[in-house]
C-alpha cells in the first residue's frame, strides 16, 4: 500500500542542517525511514520558526534556497508535483513525489506578490499562519475574535486564483471560518485531528469538519501524541486510528487522510516516543495504520482513498494542467 503524508517538516530540516553544513540531507536523515514506512510522497513544508529578533524574509529566503538546493542535487529520488497528472509521473520513475509547502506567511507581511514568487519556484500549499496572530491571518494562539485580516482574504482569493492548495490546520476558528467564507474550492486541514477524542485547540470540531467536508476537502490525521489523547495512556496507535473513525462517522472515507506530523528529527534532546504514539514513533512506522485499518475490517479501496487517493484527489482538483 502506497501512503502520501500530508504534513512533513522535511524543508525546515532541511534548511537547519545546511546552516551546520550538511548537504544531502534527505538521503541522509529521511529516506531509509520513509521508504521503509511506504511512504511515497507527500506535503514537505518549509516552516519559518519565530525567533527573537529574526529577520523573517531574510530567513524565508534561506528556506526557499535550501528547498531549492536539496531538490537540484537529489534530483534522482524527488519528483516535484506542480501540475496535474505529476503524482503519477513519479509512481513510474519510483522517486518521492512532493508537494511543496509553506507553513505560515508572516514573512511576506502584506505583499501578496510573495505568492506569485512562491508559485513561480514550485510552491503550491501554504498556511497563512502558524499559531500566531499576523498581517494575513490569526493562528490558535492569537485573538479568538480575530480572524482573517482583509489584506488577507486578498490571499486566499489570490492562492485559489494561482491553483495554490489552502491548509487550515494551526488557523483559530475565526480564521478557518472566514477562509471558509472567502473561497469557493476544496480546502484541507493537512495535520489536524478531531476535538471530540482530544480536546486540544489545534484539532477540529464536529462543524468544522462538516465544513471542509463540503468543500470536498480532507483532513490529514496527525501523529503528535498531544493532538491524539491528552491521557498519556491513549497516546497510541490505536487512538490515531479511533481519529481516522471518528471522521469517517461524521463525513465518510471520502475527506480523511494521513498528515503525520512527524518531527522527533527536529528535537535532539527528546526521544522518539516522547514526541509520537505508540506504535507510530516515526516514519518507518507508517504501515501500522494501514494495518491496524485492515485489522478493524476496512476494505482496501477504502484504506488506498485514506493512504493516498483523497489527497492526490484535492491536488488534483486544485492544480491546474
Amino acid at each position: 500500500m502506497k501512503i502520501f503524508d500530508g504534513h512533513a517538516d522535511i524543508w525546515y530540516d532541511v534548511a537547519e542542517k545546511r546552516k551546520l553544513g550538511e548537504e544531502n540531507i534527505v538521503k541522509k536523515y529521511h529516506y531509509d525511514r520513509l521508504k521503509a514506512g511506504h511512504i511515497i510522497g507527500g506535503i514537505f513544508i518549509a516552516y519559518l520558526e519565530h525567533r527573537e529578533g529574526q529577520d523573517d524574509e531574510k530567513e524565508m529566503f534561506h528556506l526557499i534556497n535550501s528547498t531549492i538546493h536539496e531538490i537540484k542535487n537529489n534530483s534522482d529520488i524527488f519528483n516535484i508535483i506542480k501540475k496535474k497528472g505529476d503524482f503519477n509521473r513519479g509512481i513510474v520513475e519510483e522517486k518521492l513525489s512532493v508537494l511543496m509547502g509553506v507553513e505560515g506567511l508572516r514573512a511576506i507581511g502584506t505583499n501578496l506578490d510573495w505568492l506569485d514568487t512562491l508559485y513561480e519556484l514550485g510552491f503550491r500549499h501554504a498556511s497563512l499562519t502558524w499559531n500566531e496572530e499576523n498581517d494575513l491571518a490569526t493562528g490558535v494562539a492569537g485573538n479568538v475574535e480575530r480572524g482573517l485580516t482583509p489584506i488577507g482574504i486578498e490571499a486566499v482569493k489570490k492562492m485559489e486564483e494561482l491553483g495554490m492548495i489552502i491548509d487550515v490546520s494551526h488557523a483559530n476558528e475565526k480564521t478557518f471560518w472566514d477562509i471558509y467564507n472567502n473561497t469557493t474550492k476544496p480546502f484541507i486541514a493537512s495535520h489536524s485531528n478531531a476535538k471530540s477524542l482530544c480536546n486540544h485547540k489545534r484539532n477540529l470540531t464536529d462543524e468544522q469538519i462538516k465544513a471542509i467536508a463540503s468543500r470536498d476537502g480532507v483532513i490529514g490525521i496527525n501523529a503528535y501524541k498531544g493532538f491524539v489523547a491528552i491521557d498519556s495512556y491513549k497516546q497510541n496507535l490505536e487512538r490515531f486510528v479511533d481519529h481516522i473513525e471518528y471522521i469517517i462517522s461524521l463525513v465518510g472515507v471520502r475527506h480523511v487522510a494521513l498528515g503525520f506530523d512527524f518531527c522527533e528529527y527536529l528535537y535532539t534532546d527528546k526521544k522518539e516516543e516522547e514526541i509520537n504514539p505508540q506504535g507510530l514513533e516515526n516514519a518507518s512506522k507508517a504501515m501500522a495504520v494501514i494495518d491496524e485499518l485492515y485489522r478493524r475490517g476496512y476494505s482496501e479501496s477504502d484504506i488506498r482513498k485514506i493512504a493516498f487517493e483523497n489527497f492526490m484527489r484535492v491536488i488534483e482538483t486544485i492544480l491546474k494542467d
